[in-house]
Formats: structure tokens, C-alpha cells, sequence
């Protein structure tokens, strides 16, 4: 009997969660308590139950845990399941448009603009309605056009809030905007969930339809649905209504909940037991991830948070090694702290690569841990956000070096030969290309010909090849000059003797005006603009750290740019290093779901973990920022990422802009119980129990008199 096996295979509420399908069900499922293993059970117990598939909808938030699930379920079942939907909400959503979106007056043949084309719309609006585009932060705008479409905010709850798009004064361009994705037969992202509600509310037969369709829905990650998904939801399974209660079941854990930046609301499962009486509430709280040392710092950390529904996870795993925390110097430390553990742990341990996860706040963080890894030769890939290396204003600086260094490397000579632009056109780059390939040369070789050409050398390429670079002479003469004159600072004859190679970097930035270029790609948004120099300036400081290193004896162009280009290789395969896979660097929101044998939290200092917007807005929060709780949220999600071993970091300082600023740790190291910590000082480690609970102060008391 499949009940039977099941029994023995899930523990008493994994076993209650899935058996019971009929009613409301409330799953409050903590970190590593095997929801998807509930999930995928209890999709497979309807079938074997006689429900159709047809009559299920289960709703997941990403492409990735839609495939899994329906994997997993058809692993278990042995089914084929052509008719059971699996499917994120925007997906469910445009399942309905296709269907019914001609009551709304569009065609079924819509399209779904991506965000270049939405921005495009917004600018085309400004200009119909003569509104300057000219100091409008487009991203901003979209933004709030977005909440306004979701139910988020009102405009009459804008006017006079504050100057900018919030002022409410960009209402005519939002209703622009609304009759130009109509004209022109296209929905935004939004959409895809406020369209199909419309529907809903306003054709009774409509909605009557699906909720016949579909008598049982589930919801994963319901901690993470914003108020537009939960309303869907809601309309669908008809609380209240009908002959019987709703059958819908929501998993989720409101301590994981760390996406309101993104409209996500994990009062959501408040607002479920309200609206749904008579809800069962199941709770997983055994966690089959972590060790009991993990788990009690995880708890003594939530436990700080008092808007959550009351759970503790525990753990089979007894014991545990403690969680060690360093306080390095700088972020250099910090990353040779961490590349020096993880090559200890790989060969004391034989564990491999992929076992390993440092996990960081935001992508800025990465630069400094990247370096370290490529110093020790320690394989990596970027989760949750570009490498550091992979960025483009990172990669035209490297470009340029790369040409000055070789300057018959055509990629990276096609890529910098108008960046910034200078009016080398398509014509004079065709030519160039032509008389290459005519001549068995570089692309280089062809232009230096063109920079002094005679009317001989045009009689193969033709007139307009002849014209194009005619114009585009002096631009061509003056790009050349320039790679000629770094290359002569940087290779050969300097004239500024004495200068390192991090200011001849500097000096190429500035004399290509990259600030200029950043702005004028960036709509005049200087934010951006700032942000991605930033990254620059952080590049030029990472030569300067590797310049100064002692056992740097040749600290010159050309070993630098050999010891960067195994960072720049393609790692879009993710296996390298044969079986040995490579070092999971991500951002703790791309970790969520995820688990690690072996995980470091970098940068674990204040105004990072939490960001400094959530200390100055309190519970509120700014704009891409959660509140103090959604930040120690975070953190918890963070440690519980970690099966094993877990390992924190803090600096005592940080580099930020071109200034070094002291460092306090986390007030959330605080909340974790002293006796689950080792702590470090440099090479020393504290072991004595009364030095362990005074550490955290001592190091406290340090940053304040350094300060």
C-alpha cells in the first residue's frame, strides 16, 4: 500500500501535510524541512487519489522549480503528466490571456514587451505628452507605473508626496503609456497578472470556468507572492463560496520572507487564515539540512524578529562544529581568509569545489573575493549577478589594456574602437575589415594603412569605402595616437616616470572621459552612471593592491593581464575543473533554496548585513532596501544555507570610493548564543568559553577607539 511506504518515508507532519487535501492547509515549512519533497507527495497522492490531473494547478515563482516539481512528481508517480499544470504565476497568467483576452478588446496574437521595450514606450509617451524626457530617471518611472498597475500605490495618494515621478504629476503619461500598449496590441510584464484579473472581475462566466477547472491549488514560496498574485490566487480558489470549502494549500515560511523590494508580502499568510476560515495549519520544523549548532544560531537570531508565526526548527543531526568568525583588516584579508579555508577544508576533508558557497550581500562585494580566488587558483562562478570581471565598463578597461599590450587582437579591438563613441563609422570599420582580409593582416595593420592612405590603395574597397574613411580620418588618426601614446607609457619609453601601473590605468580612463561615455549611455542618470564607475575605480585599486604586494616582482602590464585571463574565461558551462565543479559565489537572495555543505558570509558588518537603509528607515525600508527584520530575514537565510560548517567574516575596514572607512560588525553576530562561536584574531584562535563571550564587545570597543 503506497500510504504505507509513505509513512515510513515522511515524518508525522510531512505525512499530515500530504494526506490532507480537502479544505484550506496552511504549510508553515522552515529552512531545509523538505517542502518539495511535501509538494511533490501530495501532487502525487491526488493522482493516486483519482483526481485528475486537469483539475490541479500548482503555482511556483520560477521557471526552474516548475521543471523540477514536475520531474519529481512523474519520478514518484511513473505517469505521464500532459495534463497537469505546473507553472510560475506570470506563466499561468498568460495561459489565461491566450484564452480570453479578446473580452479586454486585444488580440490574441499579443506580444509581451521586454524591459528595453518598455522603457522605449515610457520615453515615446513623455514626448507624446510634451513632457521633457530630459532629467527623468526612466527606471524610477517605470517603477512606479509598475506599482500603480499592481495596486501598490494610488495616484491620489502621490500628489505632493515629494518632487520627482512621485509627485503624481505623471498621470496623463501612465494612461500614454496604457493606450499605446493597447494600439499596439502589447502587454509589460505587469501585466500578465493584472489583465487576467480584470478578466476575472469582470466576467463572472470567465472565472466561473477556471474555478471549476481547477479544484486544487497549491501555492510554493507563499511567503514571497506579492498582493497581485495573492488576489489571482484568491478570485480562483473562491473563498467562502461553493458547496464545500476551498481545496488550496499554501507552503511558505514567513522567516524567509525577503523580497517586499519586490512587492512580495509576507503578511500574505495572515491575510490566507483570514480569508480562508477554518484553515489547517501544519508546521515542518524538523530540518534535515544543518547541525544542531546551526540551527540554534539560526533560531537565536529570528527569535529577534517579532512579526513572525512561532517555530523552532531542530535537527537529527546533533552537534556540530562551531561557527567561526574572523575579523580581517580589509577585504584583501577577507579574501585570502577565505580562499586560504576553502583550499584547508578541500584537501583535509576531500571535499570538492561546488561544496563550497560564499555568500554576499549585494555584487559590489565580490571584487576583493574574486582576486583572492584567482591568486590561489581556485576555480569560481558568479551566481546571482554579473563577476565583477564579466562587467562591461570592466571589460572596455581591460580591453583597452589588452589592445595597448597587443594591439592585433581584433575582438577587443572591435570592442573598444567606439567605446567611447568617436565617429568611426560602419564604412571606415568595413574598409578596415576588407583590406584585412585582402592583406592577411590584423585589423590594426589595415588601419594604420587607411591613416595614411592614397587613392591606390581604394581601387578594391570602392567609392564608398573611399568616402567612409575620408570622413572618419582625424578620428582614426587621433584613436591611434592614443593606444600609440599608452602603449609607449605602459610598455616602453614613459613620461610620466616614477608612475605606477594603477595611475597609467587611471590616467587612460580619464583621457578617454569614460565618466562622459557612462552618461550619456545612462539617459543622463547619474546614479548609474556613478555605480558602474565606481566599479571602475575599484578595478584600478585592485592593481594597486596587487602592485604593491611584496612578492609581486613584476608588477607591469603584462603579467597582470595574464593573471586575470583565467577569470574572464566563458563560465557559462558551470562543471570546469572536471568533476572538481567550481566555488559557489552569490548574493544571498540567489542562495535561497539552496544548501551547502561548507558556507562563508562575507562582509558580515553594519550598513551591509543589515544595509545601511534599513538602519536609517527602520521598519519601513527604503526602495530596494527590506526593513531591520526583512534584513535580519536575510541572515537568517544566510546561515541556514549551511549544512556542516559555516564561517563569517567582518571587517575592521572597507574601502569605499577612494576612501577607507572603519567597519563595526553586525549587530546581528550579537544575536547569535556565544557558545556556538570560535572566533579568530588573525592566525590566533580564541578557544577559552569567558573570551568567547566577551569577543564580540572587545571587537565592538576596538572599531569605536579606532574610529
Amino acid at each position: 500500500m503506497i500510504k504505507t511506504s509513505w509513512e515510513r518515508e515522511l515524518n508525522e507532519q510531512q505525512f499530515r501535510a500530504v494526506m490532507t487535501l480537502e479544505g484550506p492547509v496552511l504549510i508553515i515549512a522552515g529552512a531545509g524541512s523538505g517542502k518539495t519533497r511535501v509538494i511533490t507527495y501530495r501532487i502525487a497522492h491526488m493522482l493516486e487519489r483519482g483526481i485528475p490531473q486537469s483539475a490541479i494547478l500548482a503555482l511556483t515563482f520560477t521557471n526552474k522549480a516548475s521543471r523540477e516539481m514536475e520531474s519529481r512528481v512523474k519520478e514518484l508517480t511513473g505517469r505521464k503528466l500532459r495534463s497537469l499544470t505546473v507553472s510560475t504565476f506570470h506563466a499561468f497568467g498568460v495561459r489565461i490571456l491566450r484564452e480570453e483576452i479578446e473580452r479586454l478588446g486585444y488580440r490574441k496574437n499579443f506580444s509581451i514587451y521586454d524591459e528595453a521595450d518598455r522603457l522605449q514606450l515610457i520615453k515615446d509617451s513623455l514626448r507624446e505628452k510634451r513632457v521633457s524626457v530630459e532629467g527623468v530617471d526612466l527606471y524610477a518611472l517605470g517603477q512606479l507605473f509598475s506599482n500603480i498597475k499592481i495596486g501598490r500605490l494610488r495616484w491620489e495618494d502621490l500628489t505632493g508626496t515629494r518632487t520627482g515621478p512621485l509627485a503624481g504629476g505623471f498621470e496623463p503619461v501612465y494612461r500614454e503609456y496604457q493606450h499605446s500598449l493597447k494600439v499596439f496590441n502589447a502587454l509589460d510584464f505587469d501585466d500578465l497578472l493584472a489583465l487576467p484579473i480584470e478578466i476575472f472581475e469582470t466576467h463572472e462566466d470567465v472565472l466561473e470556468k477556471y474555478r471549476r477547472r481547477y479544484r486544487y491549488i497549491m501555492v510554493d514560496e507563499f511567503q514571497d507572492t506579492s498582493f497581485i498574485q495573492y488576489r489571482l490566487m484568491r478570485l480562483l480558489a473562491a473563498p467562502g463560496e461553493g458547496p464545500g470549502k476551498p481545496n488550496v494549500c499554501v507552503v511558505g515560511d514567513d522567516d524567509q520572507s525577503i523580497y517586499s523590494w519586490r512587492g512580495a508580502s509576507y503578511e500574505n499568510i495572515l491575510n490566507f487564515e483570514r480569508d480562508f476560515p477554518g484553515t489547517a495549519e501544519i508546521k515542518l520544523e524538523q530540518n534535515y539540512r544543518s547541525t544542531t549548532t546551526i540551527l540554534d544560531a539560526a533560531n537565536g537570531v529570528i527569535s529577534h524578529n517579532s512579526n513572525r508565526k512561532e517555530k523552532t526548527l531542530w535537527s537529527g543531526n546533533k552537534g556540530g562544529t562551531p561557527i567561526e568568525v574572523f575579523y580581517p583588516q580589509n577585504e584583501s584579508d577577507e579574501g585570502d581568509f577565505i580562499a586560504s579555508q576553502i583550499r584547508t577544508i578541500l584537501l583535509r576533508e576531500r571535499l570538492s569545489y561546488d561544496d563550497f558557497a560564499v555568500l554576499i550581500r549585494t555584487n559590489s562585494l565580490s571584487r576583493s573575493i574574486e582576486e583572492a580566488f584567482l591568486a590561489e587558483d581556485i576555480p569560481y562562478r558568479v551566481s546571482g549577478g554579473t563577476s565583477f570581471f564579466q562587467r562591461k565598463e570592466i571589460k572596455d578597461v581591460l580591453s583597452y589594456l589588452r589592445v595597448i599590450a597587443n594591439s592585433d587582437d581584433d575582438v577587443n579591438l572591435l570592442r573598444i574602437i567606439n567605446t567611447p563613441r568617436r565617429g568611426l563609422g560602419k564604412a571606415m570599420i568595413s574598409a578596415a575589415n576588407a583590406l584585412a582580409r585582402k592583406n592577411h593582416s590584423s585589423l590594426w595593420d589595415a588601419m594604420g594603412r587607411l591613416r595614411y592612405a592614397q587613392d591606390s590603395l581604394f581601387r578594391d574597397l570602392g567609392e564608398d569605402a573611399e568616402a567612409g574613411v575620408e570622413k572618419g580620418k582625424g578620428e582614426l588618426d587621433a584613436f591611434m595616437t592614443l593606444i600609440d601614446f599608452f602603449k609607449a607609457e605602459m610598455l616602453g619609453n614613459s613620461s610620466q616616470k616614477g608612475w605606477r601601473l594603477s595611475q597609467k590605468v587611471r590616467s587612460l580612463v580619464d583621457n578617454i572621459d569614460y565618466w562622459s561615455y557612462l552618461v550619456t549611455e545612462h539617459g543622463k542618470n547619474e546614479k548609474i552612471a556613478r555605480w558602474k564607475f565606481l566599479n571602475i575605480e575599484s578595478l584600478i585599486r585592485s592593481i594597486e593592491t596587487w602592485e604593491s604586494d611584496g612578492d609581486n616582482l613584476d608588477p607591469t602590464l603584462y603579467p597582470y593581464l595574464n593573471r586575470i585571463s583565467l577569470i574572464t574565461r566563458d563560465d557559462e558551462s558551470g562543471s570546469g575543473e572536471g568533476d572538481r565543479g567550481k566555488v559557489n559565489l552569490m548574493t544571498i537572495h540567489a542562495s535561497k533554496g539552496l544548501e551547502f555543505p561548507v558556507v562563508f558570509i562575507a562582509a558580515a558588518e553594519a550598513g551591509i548585513i543589515p544595509h545601511e537603509r534599513s538602519l536609517e528607515d527602520g521598519e519601513e525600508g527604503g526602495e530596494g532596501e527590506g526593513s531591520l527584520e526583512e534584513e535580519r530575514r536575510l541572515f537568517y537565510v544566510a546561515i541556514t544555507r549551511a549544512r556542516d560548517k559555516l564561517f563569517i567574516t567582518s571587517c575592521q575596514k572597507r574601502r569605499r570610493l577612494r576612501d577607507t572607512v572603519e567597519c563595526g560588525p553586525s549587530p546581528f553576530l550579537a544575536e547569535i548564543p556565544p557558545q556556538l562561536i570560535t572566533y579568530h584574531e588573525a592566525d590566533k584562535v580564541v578557544e577559552s568559553p569567558e573570551e568567547a563571550e566577551n569577543y564580540f564587545a572587545l571587537i565592538k570597543n576596538k572599531f569605536k577607539e579606532g574610529s
